[in-house]
C-alpha cells in the first residue's frame, strides 16, 4: 500500500515565500535572488514529501496563483512567464484579474476571462519545466474542466464547446510530459465536486476519453463528493483521488456502484482542511474496507490540498498541552500517512499507538453556562424588535446622513510603525498605558483625517487589531491562536486561523474602548466594527464534537453582548462583517438551504440590536446572483459588497431581484496599489444607480484598507468623496 501527498504549503516555515516576493516588489530582492529563493523553498517541500510519503506531485509552486499560471500556459494571457513585471501586473496591477474564493475555502484565486474569441494554445508547459528541473514526482496541473468552470466571460451552456476546444492543448501538454518520462500526471479537478449538467458531464467524458490516450492520468477531486463518478469509470485514466473526509457521499457511491479494479483508488482519509489528528485505527479500517470492497489498488492520501494547513505544529509551544497534542498541521499530516501505512502493513507499533494517546485532559474546554444559553434560545431570539421599514425610518431620523453617504469598510493602513508598536507591547517593551496612548493618538489622527476628507460615517481604524478574526479569537474563551500557524489567503497575504476547541464566550468588552473613544472625538457617526460568527468559523479551525451551528450560536451570543455594550456607549452603527457568508456554503446546491438557515440565524442572533441601531454587514467576492434570497434572510440594514474588479457587473445580480435594503457596492479595488480615478469610480456608481434607488445607495471601497499604503489611500478616498459629491450634484 502506497502513500501519496499533495498540496503541501508553499509559504515556508518562516514565511520565506512572502518575504521573497514582497521583497522583490519593494526592490529589496533581485530577480535572481527571488528565483533562487523560490527554488530552494520548492526543494525543501519536495524533500519533506520524500521523507514521509512514497509519491507526490511536482510543479505545484507558483509565484502568485496556479490558476493565473494555467491561464498563461493555455495562451489566455500570452505573456512571457519569465517577465515578472508582466506576470505581477496581471496579478496585482491597475488592471489586475478579478479575484474570488477558491471553492468554499479562504484561499483566493485570480479569475480568467474567456469568451468565444479566446484562442487556446500551448504557450508555456510549466509542468514540463518543473518535471525536468526537479524530477522525482508526478507533474501537476489544474484540469481543463476546473479551469473553465472557475473562469468567467461566457454563458454556462457554452462550457462544453469551450472544453472541446481546450482539450487538444491539454493533450499536447500531456504528450510532452509522457515523452519526458512522467510515470503519471496529477490533474486536479476539484470542480467535479460541484453540481454539473448532463451536457457538462458528457463534455468531461469526451475530454478525458481523449486525454487518457496521451499520458497516464491521476485525476483528483476533493472538498466534496463526485456525484457522477460512476460515469467516469470507463475512461482511460490510471486512477482517481477522492475525498473521503468531506465527501462522505463518495462512500455511498462506491457501495452502490463499486469501483473499477484496474484503476488506482487514491483514498483521501487524512483531513486536509481541519487540524484535529486523524484517528489512525479508524482511518486504517476505512482504508481496509475500501480495498476489500473495490478490489482496487488503494493509495493513502490527504483528502484535500495540505495548503489549507499551517506548516507544522512544532513551533507552537504556547498552546494548551491538551490542544497541542490533539492537532496536526501539514507536516504532521505527512507523518500520519506514514503511520497509517505502518499500521496497515506492519500492525501496531509504539509510534502508531503514541499518535492518539493523549496525556492531558480536555474537560476544562467546556462551559455549562454557555451550553445552557444556547439550549434556551427561542425563535424570538433570532429576530430584530422591529421590521426593516420601521427601523429605516427611525435610523434616518437619528443619523441625518446625506444622499449617497460615504464610508469605509473599517480598517486603515497598518504601517510598519503600528505593527512595531503592537509587537513592542506584546513583548513587554512598552506598557499597556503607553500602547493605549499610542492607539488613541492614531485614532485621533484618523478621525481628523476622515473629517477633513469629508467622509460621512467614520471608523476608528482598527490599529489595535492584527487580523479581523484573530483579534476576536484572542478575546474569547474556547478559541486558541497560534504563533506560527500562517496560511496564504491570496498572493502573499497571510493570516493565522484560530482554533475553536471549546465552548465560546466573551469574557469582557472587546471593541468598546476604542470605538467609544473615536465617537467622543466627532459629531459624525462612528461605526462599531465586529466580525460575524460565520466568518469567524469559516476562517478558523472548528471543533467537531458538536454541530457547527451550535458553535455559530455560541459566537453569535458573545457578539450580541458586544453589540449591546456598543449601544450603551452611544454607538449608532454597528458593522458585523460576514465576508465568508457565501464562501462557506456547501458545494452542492442541495445542501444550501440547511447551511444558510443556520448561517442567517447566527447573524441575526449576533445583530439583535435596538431598532435605532443601524446594522451593516460586509461581503467580499460573492456570487450574489445565486444567494440574494439568502442575504435577505440576514435582515441587515446595509450591506457593502465587492464590485470594483468586476467593473460593477456584480450589481447586475440585483437587477432582477427587488432587494429592499441599503447597499454599498465597492467603488474601487483595495487589492491593488493602483489609485482609482474619479472617473473610474463614477463609472461604477453610475452603473449602480441604474439598479438601486438613490436613497439605498452607499459609497465605499471594496474592502478594508489595512494592506494599502497611505500614499495610495489618501488620493483614493479623495477621489471617492469627490465622485459622491458629483453624483449628489448630478442627481440632486
Amino acid at each position: 500500500m502506497q502513500t501519496y501527498a499533495y498540496g503541501y504549503p508553499r509559504l515556508g516555515a518562516s514565511r520565506e515565500f512572502k518575504r521573497l516576493i514582497e521583497g522583490y516588489w519593494q526592490g529589496k530582492v533581485s530577480e535572481a535572488e527571488l528565483r533562487a529563493g523560490i527554488d530552494a523553498l520548492e526543494r525543501q517541500r519536495i524533500a519533506l514529501y520524500q521523507q514521509f510519503v512514497d509519491a507526490h506531485p511536482v510543479g505545484e509552486m507558483t509565484l502568485y496563483d496556479n490558476m493565473l499560471d494555467t491561464a498563461i500556459m493555455l495562451g489566455v494571457y500570452p505573456i512571457d512567464p519569465r517577465d515578472l513585471n508582466a506576470y505581477f501586473t496581471l496579478a496585482r496591477g491597475a488592471d489586475a484579474l478579478p479575484m474570488t474564493k477558491w471553492f468554499n475555502t479562504n484561499y483566493h484565486y485570480l479569475v480568467s476571462h474567456i469568451d468565444a474569441q479566446t484562442a487556446f494554445r500551448l504557450h508555456w508547459n510549466k509542468p514540463l519545466e518543473a518535471f525536468q528541473h526537479y524530477g522525482g514526482g508526478y507533474p501537476y496541473l489544474i484540469g481543463p474542466y476546473t479551469f473553465l468552470r472557475l473562469s468567467r466571460g461566457f454563458e454556462p451552456e457554452q462550457l462544453p464547446a469551450l472544453l472541446e476546444r481546450l482539450t487538444p492543448v491539454y493533450a499536447e501538454i500531456l504528450q510532452q510530459l509522457k515523452q519526458a518520462g512522467a510515470a503519471y500526471v496529477h490533474l486536479d479537478e476539484p470542480a467535479f465536486a460541484l453540481d454539473a449538467t448532463e451536457a457538462e458531464i458528457d463534455a468531461i467524458r469526451a475530454a478525458y476519453q481523449t486525454l487518457g490516450q496521451y499520458a497516464p492520468i491521476l485525476l483528483f477531486s476533493y472538498y466534496d463528493s463526485v456525484d457522477f463518478l460512476p460515469r467516469l469509470y470507463d475512461l482511460p485514466v490510471a486512477g482517481f483521488g477522492l475525498d473521503f473526509v468531506h465527501g462522505a457521499r463518495n462512500y455511498q457511491i462506491l457501495q452502490q456502484h463499486g469501483f473499477p479494479s484496474d484503476k488506482i483508488l487514491i483514498a483521501g482519509v487524512v483531513d486536509g482542511r481541519n487540524v484535529w489528528k486523524t484517528d489512525l485505527r479508524a482511518a486504517a479500517e476505512r482504508a481496509r474496507a475500501l480495498a476489500q470492497q473495490t478490489g482496487a489498488t488503494v493509495w493513502l492520501s490527504n483528502a484535500a490540498p495540505l495548503m489549507h494547513l499551517p506548516v507544522s505544529v512544532e513551533p507552537e509551544s504556547a498552546l494548551d498541552p491538551a490542544l497541542r497534542e490533539r492537532i496536526a498541521f501539514a507536516t504532521e499530516r505527512l507523518q500520519e500517512l506514514r503511520l497509517l501505512k505502518t499500521l496497515l502493513t506492519e500492525g501496531e507499533t509504539d509510534a502508531t499507538r503514541a499518535w492518539n494517546a493523549y496525556q492531558h485532559a480536555s474537560d476544562h474546554w467546556y462551559a455549562p453556562g454557555v451550553q445552557s444559553r444556547v439550549a434556551s434560545l427561542t425563535p424570538a431570539d433570532f429576530e430584530r424588535a422591529a421590521p426593516y421599514a420601521e427601523r429605516d425610518r427611525i435610523q434616518r431620523e437619528r443619523l441625518q446622513l446625506p444622499l449617497f453617504p460615504t464610508t469605509t469598510i473599517g480598517s486603515f493602513p497598518q504601517t510598519p510603525e503600528v505593527r512595531q508598536m503592537r509587537q513592542a507591547y506584546r513583548t513587554g517593551k512598552i506598557t499597556a498605558d503607553e500602547y493605549d496612548a499610542y492607539i488613541q493618538q492614531q485614532i485621533r489622527e484618523l478621525i481628523a483625517f476622515q473629517e477633513q476628507q469629508g467622509l460621512d460615517v467614520l471608523v476608528h481604524g482598527e490599529f489595535e487589531r492584527t487580523d479581523m478574526v484573530e483579534f476576536f479569537a484572542e478575546k474569547m474563551d474556547g478559541i486558541a491562536f497560534t504563533q506560527q500557524g500562517w496560511l496564504l489567503s491570496y498572493g502573499t497575504r497571510v493570516y493565522r486561523p484560530p482554533i475553536i476547541y471549546g465552548d465560546v464566550a466573551r469574557t469582557a468588552p472587546m471593541t468598546v474602548k476604542e470605538t467609544a473613544y473615536a465617537q467622543s472625538l466627532t459629531r459624525k457617526p462612528v461605526k462599531g466594527m465586529l466580525t460575524g460568527p460565520v466568518t469567524i468559523i469559516a476562517w478558523s479551525y472548528v471543533r467537531e464534537d458538536i454541530p457547527v451551528e451550535q458553535v455559530a450560536y455560541q459566537i453569535a451570543l458573545a457578539l450580541q453582548d458586544e453589540v449591546r455594550d456598543l449601544e450603551a456607549a452611544g454607538i449608532p452603527i454597528v458593522q458585523i462583517d460576514e465576508p465568508a457568508y457565501r464562501e462557506k456554503a456547501p458545494l452542492k446546491r442541495a445542501d444550501w438551504d440547511a447551511y444558510f438557515r443556520w448561517a442567517a440565524q447566527a447573524f441575526k442572533l449576533a445583530s439583535r440590536a435596538k431598532p435605532e441601531t443601524q446594522i451593516h454587514t460586509h461581503m467580499c467576492y460573492s456570487d450574489f446572483n445565486t444567494v440574494l434570497r439568502y442575504i435577505d434572510w440576514m435582515d441587515a440594514d446595509v450591506i457593502t459588497i465587492e464590485a470594483a474588479r468586476a467593473k460593477g457587473e456584480v450589481i447586475g445580480a440585483f437587477e432582477h431581484y427587488n432587494y429592499p435594503r441599503q447597499i454599498g457596492p465597492g467603488v474601487f479595488d483595495v487589492h491593488t496599489p493602483a489609485v482609482p480615478s474619479v472617473e473610474s469610480i463614477e463609472a461604477v456608481m453610475a452603473r449602480a444607480i441604474r439598479v438601486f434607488p438613490r436613497e439605498q445607495f452607499w459609497v465605499n471601497p471594496d474592502c478594508g484598507l489595512k494592506t494599502r499604503k497611505w500614499e495610495e489611500v489618501i488620493p483614493a478616498l479623495q477621489h471617492m468623496v469627490e465622485a459622491a459629491r458629483r453624483l449628489r450634484a448630478h442627481t440632486g
